[in-house]
């Protein structure tokens, strides 16, 4: 196993796909529905997000469509996308529901239902879009999560430990691959708004570090914010991989932003 396949090991883990289109056929296929009760969008989300949101309202597969998320760590990055994709708009002080929101009716003429705007970390992203599930009076047996591909996998454990009788269904914003160029790592395609390539990374092993079940993770028997996550072996060892050619590259919590 060289770098770059670590990187795509841990990347296909944290970020799933539990269908292969935002289409009714798909969600039909696997889960005997043609429409999810909501469709979320989750703020931290890199750029292309609001794509994925545009083709999920195009395909008319939810119910409801909501973009959740206020200020967090990677609010900044998403402002500085924001603006270079919408030139002569404001974006420095707000939320990323309404950054996203902004980006969906200006290219799409698309917007979403509801937005959530208080959230600032995953844990509160989950349990501010039940409270807003609950102030609407929205009864929601599946929904569909769409997050960046570091951070999808924790948000459906976040999902779980609150409300584990919704079918959550997975839809991670991209699926990246990265290959080795000249001794660089770097992207095989190009992602609207992504992560500069060593965030990208940093952001996975932190990922890591999270859904592990263990007295620093953020399992049951760690800091109890999620579900337990079953982590394979072969995730582990690229993990191993990576953090050995990257020691000080993990994400480390903002105590900013925590709840």
């Amino acid at each position: 196993m060289n770098t770059a396949q670590a990187v795509n090991i841990l990347g296909e883990f944290c970020g799933p796909r539990d269908i292969p289109r935002l289409e009714k056929k798909a969600l039909l296929a696997r889960y005997g529905i043609e429409k999810a009760d909501v469709f979320v969008l989750f703020g931290g989300a890199v750029l292309a997000g609001g794509d994925v949101l545009a083709e999920a309202v195009e395909a008319d597969i939810a119910r409801y469509y909501i973009i959740v998320g206020g200020e967090g760590h990677t609010t900044q990055t998403l402002r500085k996308k924001m603006q270079e994709a919408l030139p002569g708009q404001r974006t420095e002080g707000l939320p990323e529901a309404v950054l996203f929101d902004r980006y969906l009716r200006m290219c799409t003429g698309r917007s979403a239902d509801f937005l959530e705007t208080r959230s600032t970390n995953c844990g509160n992203n989950i349990t501010n879009l039940l409270s807003l599930l609950k102030e609407e009076g929205i009864e929601c047996s599946s929904m569909i999560l769409t997050q960046d591909a570091s951070m999808q996998r924790r948000m459906a454990a976040g999902l779980a430990k609150y409300r584990s009788d919704i079918t959550a269904i997975n839809y991670a914003v991209c699926r990246p691959v990265m290959e080795e160029k000249d001794g660089e790592l770097v992207y095989k395609t190009e992602i609207r708004g992504m992560w500069e390539p060593m965030r990208y990374i940093s952001l996975l092993l932190g990922e890591i570090e999270r859904l592990s079940d263990t007295e620093s993770g953020y399992g049951p028997r760690g800091k109890g914010f999620i579900a337990h996550v079953d982590i394979p072996d072969r995730v582990l060892e690229a993990f191993e991989l990576l953090k050995g050619a990257f020691p000080d590259l993990a994400r480390k919590a903002d105590p900013r932003y925590g709840s």
